[in-house]
């Protein structure tokens, strides 16, 4: 089956922290690399993103198989572990070096329900129509090719009632400290998502900086 790569255009980026390629009209921003791990892990995120709240806001059952793509270090991996005592958490990145470190963290805390899983650029391997959540922060504006990886976690997600919970920080917000190009308005995202065939569910602003936005695959 030939590959869907409509809505992409290759141009000199307007934002030299962009790769100079476009989709629907967003510039994608380059990849945060391993070395700026200590940032995922920096001491004041749980209060400037609300991250406990945002979990909360989940509504995770105990049973549940749970995706966290873009997982680097595992902050949110571990915490949704916790929350899924029956279930399994899949912690996908595109780097071995944070595949290393979600390795040695799950020795760390002693949490096996989390599983380190090796995607690419263009999939998460993530397996068909098996997970009822899949968590992505801070991470979709970088995926360089966000029409197929949108796809494959499309047909990750359980038919009718996977979800899918995309985390940007609000564009549509000036005072978020945040460089442009690394945050989303609701607008684009909806657009984006839609385009792969996902329907936004429900809209949560009650975190500081970013939107919480639930997306799901129809039957």
């Amino acid at each position: 089956m030939k590959a869907d790569t409509s809505g992409y255009e290759i141009a000199p980026p307007r934002d030299l922290n962009g790769i100079g390629k476009y989709y629907m009209g967003r510039q994608i921003a380059h990849v945060m690399g391993h070395e700026g791990s200590s940032w995922l892990e920096r001491s004041g995120r749980r209060q400037e993103e609300g991250t406990d709240v945002l979990i909360n806001a989940l509504k995770l059952k105990p049973t549940d198989v749970v995706a966290d793509i873009g997982a680097g270090t595992g902050f949110f991996s571990f915490q949704l572990a916790k929350k899924v005592p029956q279930g399994q958490v899949l912690a996908v990145d595109i780097q071995p070096e944070m595949i290393a470190s979600l390795k040695a963290n799950r020795r760390k805390f002693n949490i096996m329900n989390v599983r380190p899983v090796l995607g690419n650029t263009t999939s998460p391997a993530l397996p068909a129509d098996s997970l009822d959540l899949i968590l992505i922060v801070d991470a979709y504006h970088e995926f360089d090719h966000p029409r197929e990886m949108g796809r494959a976690i499309r047909r990750a997600l359980r038919p009718g009632t996977g979800r899918l919970a995309l985390v940007e920080y609000r564009a549509e917000d000036p005072n978020v400290p945040i460089k442009r190009i690394h945050k989303m308005t609701v607008e684009q995202a909806q657009k984006e998502m839609a385009a792969i065939g996902l329907e936004l569910a429900e809209r949560v602003e009650t975190l500081p900086q970013q939107h919480l936005l639930f997306f799901r695959r129809p039957n």
